[in-house]
This record gives structure tokens, C-alpha cells and sequence, in this order.
């Protein structure tokens, strides 16, 4: 696309892949929850093109997002990441967050071999 061309918002979110549907978009669009330049919007059709910049929550944190490019369809993640650039800050690591991928805590059902040594240390405890 040229220099100048505009995209409508949902679509453009949608080709950079903040979203999984476009419909997801602009529900999130029409429920004010997205700015443009700093100016809420809830206008799905807005028109929107490179220096605009543009803030919306996804998640549990807020995302800063000024459009670089236009993209003309929506592609793989590493061909959308080059149509913005994140001025969102890293948002920071919680310990009390709970691990991405759970690990064995040695919970859950027991073993036939844990078993018995349970069975054997019920019977020592009735005699």
C-alpha cells in the first residue's frame, strides 16, 4: 500500500495479530476501550495509518502501539510484528504469579508401591 493510505482500526489489529478474530477487535473497539493518539474511540471504522499511535489493554497490562506500516493482509506473527513498535514498558515478572507451565508437585493419585506402604503403616498403627 502507499505511504499515506488509512486502514480501518479493527482490520489494521487484526492484520498485526492483537487479536484472533477481527470480530474480537472490534468488540474491543466498540467498548471504548481503545485510543487513538490519546483520543478514545469506539468507532470500529476509524481510520487509522503510520505515527498514529494507539493504546488499548490486552490481557492484564495496557499496550502502546505506534503503527510503522499498513499491512495488506494478515500474515505470520514475524511479518506482523514489522507493521508496529511496542512503546509499551516490560512489564515486570511477579513471583506470585503462578509458573507458565505447572511442573509435578507429587500430587495426584499414588503409586501401587505407595499404596502398600500405606496399607502396611495403617495396619501397624491399629495392632
Amino acid at each position: 500500500m502507499e505511504a499515506g493510505a488509512k486502514l480501518r482500526l479493527d482490520k489494521w489489529l487484526w492484520h498485526a495479530r492483537f487479536f484472533k478474530t477481527r470480530s474480537l477487535a472490534a468488540a474491543q473497539v466498540a467498548g471504548g476501550a481503545v485510543r487513538i493518539n490519546g483520543t478514545p474511540t469506539q468507532k470500529r471504522a476509524s481510520s487509522v495509518g503510520p505515527g498514529d499511535v494507539l493504546t488499548f489493554s490486552q490481557g492484564d497490562h495496557v499496550r502502546v502501539i505506534r503503527i510503522e506500516a499498513i499491512g495488506h493482509r494478515r500474515g505470520p506473527a514475524p511479518e506482523a510484528q514489522t507493521l508496529y513498535t511496542d512503546l509499551s514498558p516490560p512489564q515486570p515478572k511477579s513471583k506470585d504469579r503462578q509458573p507458565e507451565n505447572p511442573c509435578f508437585e507429587g500430587k495426584g493419585r499414588p503409586t501401587k508401591r505407595d499404596r502398600r506402604q500405606l496399607d502396611l503403616s495403617k495396619a501397624r498403627h491399629l495392632e
